[in-house]
């Protein structure tokens, strides 16, 4: 017993003496070949955010495919972040209790499908290594060791005692931007917490859809009084361009069509689906839809059990009126991770006088929306345009996500004490 406890406070020590993360961005991210359909979401749902409350029962799931290779030795860990999401300096011991990683166990194969893949589970927290701490979280799973980077994931902790935060979505307050753009105004009562110094200690981000590259952080409390602080602004601080409804499709089978998909089945040894040809909408009148802001999620409805998903090969195809030189087109939403993929780059076909590009996809339900990234002359930054080809709406459903962060007064780490979600509808 003397032996397994002195060999658990060695691996102990030795881990929180190489910290070193360097190699590995602080965001949602897949660094090996062949990770396929990655998901993090609360557990036994479909869709959902990634939060939990601290010290409770609440889980976590994430869930992948390899398509690659099945002689991984995966292991995982966590590491506390600040607010924006960088890395805070806190040793693991100070917000993890019991291991500082752990395996990745729980595996199985794809059954009678044309792409074989292993797929991976893991249900977090668990008793093998607790979280102690409320806040930003990176997941980072590996293989083997820490220098053989799989993926990372974003997640957060709440705290049990929580803010209540009152908001609402509306036309943004800039009369020239009112119709395009959206506002997100919104009041929190700290309640039980006391916050000395609000103006330096709290602040807050939100969060359109699934998209951390355009969140808005670091916001301070415009007016209020103590334990009731407004974050209503009339600057543009907290506004997003409102966008259109996303644009979906349904390869759930592929022995019959599915919802804006006009041919699929078995091509030279592969499954294709071909989505119906989109239409460039800059300049077009705002048109409802009921979406999944711009979600997915997997399913396939020609067999049942586990692991009966076909990757698909499939193809997108747009058409445009107007002028989209200057750069480049790209399909965009959760199927791309909310990235910009080189995979998902639209291509000019002169034969078809529209783009084309084609997504290795498991089969579900998607949504998913054309963004632009201008040339880089005239663009450094590579910032990611979703009204260039969309256009933009103030009625357009889009979910926000608000979190609401306390610093610790040490400044050793910051809270998440408020959590509010909000749709437009």
């Amino acid at each position: 017993m003397k032996k397994i406890l002195l060999f658990a406070l060695c691996l102990v020590v030795s881990f929180t003496q190489a910290q070193n993360f360097d190699h590995i961005e602080f965001s949602n991210m897949i660094y090996a070949k062949g990770v396929n359909s990655v998901q993090l979401l609360p557990t036994g749902h479909l869709t959902g955010f990634p939060i939990i409350k601290l010290n409770s029962d609440e889980k976590l799931r994430l869930s992948f495919d390899d398509i690659e290779t099945d002689s991984h030795y995966l292991k995982y860990t966590f590491i506390h972040c600040t607010h924006d999401w960088k890395p805070d300096g806190m040793n693991q011991i100070e917000y993890l209790d019991g291991f500082m990683e752990d395996e990745i166990t729980e595996s199985s194969y794809s059954l009678n499908t044309i792409t074989s893949y292993v797929h991976y589970t893991l249900d977090f927290p668990s008793d093998m290594m607790r979280i102690t701490r409320s806040g930003n979280y990176l997941l980072f799973v590996y293989d083997d060791t820490q220098d053989n980077p799989i993926l990372t994931r974003r997640f957060m902790v709440i705290e049990p005692m929580q803010a209540s935060i009152d908001a609402s979505v509306h036309k943004a307050s800039d009369v020239s931007l009112m119709y395009e753009y959206q506002e997100v105004d919104f009041v929190a009562n700290t309640g039980g917490w006391s916050v000395r110094n609000p103006s330096q200690y709290l602040h807050a981000t939100i969060l359109q859809n699934g998209r951390w590259d355009k969140a808005i952080s670091g916001l301070r409390y415009r007016s209020g009084k103590p334990g009731e602080y407004s974050f209503d602004y009339d600057d543009n601080s907290n506004i997003f361009a409102g966008g259109s409804e996303f644009r979906f499709f349904d390869i759930k089978s592929l022995k019959y069509n599915g919802g804006r998909v006009i041919s699929s089945g078995l091509e030279r040894g592969d499954n294709h689906a071909y989505i119906v040809e989109d239409q460039a909408r800059p300049f077009g009148p705002y048109v409802s839809g009921t979406t999944a802001c711009g979600g997915r999620y997997f399913k396939t409805e020609d067999y049942q059990g586990e692991n009966r998903e076909e990757y698909v090969n499939t193809h997108f195809t747009l058409r445009s009126d107007y002028d989209l030189g200057g750069g480049k087109i790209y399909v965009f939403g959760e199927l791309t991770d909310w990235r910009i993929l080189p995979e998902a780059e639209m291509k000019f076909s002169s034969a078809l006088g529209a783009w084309e590009t084609e997504l290795f996809l498991k089969q579900g339900y998607y949504n998913y929306q054309y963004v632009f990234v201008a040339d880089e002359g005239k663009n450094k930054e590579k910032t990611i345009n979703e009204t260039y080809i969309e256009g933009s709406h103030w009625e357009t459903g889009n979910q926000y996500f608000i979190l609401l962060y306390l610093q610790d007064e040490s400044g050793a780490y910051d809270r998440l004490i408020g959590f509010k979600g909000i749709k437009v509808e």
